[in-house]
């Protein structure tokens, strides 16, 4: 796993081999400024401030040709919006804003429109940013043994997306810049597809204005 910010020195530098050859492979490949590897800050270790502060001084001692290639995600259990937006600012790091981490930890009480649009703002101009969206899983299942039921714990990702939730992302960011949408489904390819039809029965209106 890649961990920039890991007290452990000699982690810490394969991490930053392992994002070397990303980078290397994304060059090889001929892709722009759009492809990017996304990061998660990383472990909590000594406490949040030491562990950002360690991120930012590894990220920063990282060659200009694979910092250009990085962007950094919010997370759900350590790491909220307001602790990347802290990096972004102490280093420029671009910044992929997911809405479902962001329900899920956000101390500060951050609007998620608020957060969504620092977020885009982290990007260069002719780029296009990425967000990641999901709803979460839902239902009841059974533990390995089967013989109690585990409850949702609202972080893992659901098979679809719900319709009605993306639907209101689109019209709450009409106005925004515009940007790429990953969907975080276990279905895959499906749930684009299931999107697809949902958006054109439930909102006709965005049929064309979504790719």
């Amino acid at each position: 796993a890649v961990v920039l910010n890991a007290v452990n020195e000699d982690q810490a530098e394969r991490s930053a081999t392992h994002l070397a050859v990303l980078a290397a492979i994304l060059d090889a490949m001929g892709l722009d400024d759009e492809a990017v590897v996304v990061l998660h800050v990383g472990g909590v270790y000594d406490g949040v401030p030491q562990a950002r502060a360690r991120f930012l001084r590894r990220y920063e001692g990282l060659p200009e040709g694979v910092r250009r290639r990085l962007a950094l995600e919010n997370d759900d259990r350590r790491f909220s919006f307001r602790d990347v937006w802290d990096i972004h600012r102490g280093c420029g790091v671009r910044l992929v804003f997911d809405t479902l981490h962001h329900q899920v930890l956000n101390p500060e009480r951050i609007p998620w429109t608020e957060a969504l649009t620092l977020a885009l703002s982290t990007w260069p101009l002719g780029v296009i940013p990425k967000v990641h969206v999901s709803s979460p899983r839902t239902e009841l299942r059974p533990t390995a043994a089967g013989a109690r039921v585990k409850m949702p714990t609202w972080t893992e990702h659901s098979d679809l997306v719900n319709p009605f939730e993306f639907i209101t992302i689109l019209r709450q960011t009409a106005g925004l810049r515009p940007f790429d949408v990953m969907l975080e489904a276990k279905a895959r390819d499906l749930a684009v597809l299931k999107l697809r039809e949902d958006i054109k029965r439930f909102a006709p209106e965005w049929v064309g204005r979504v790719a």
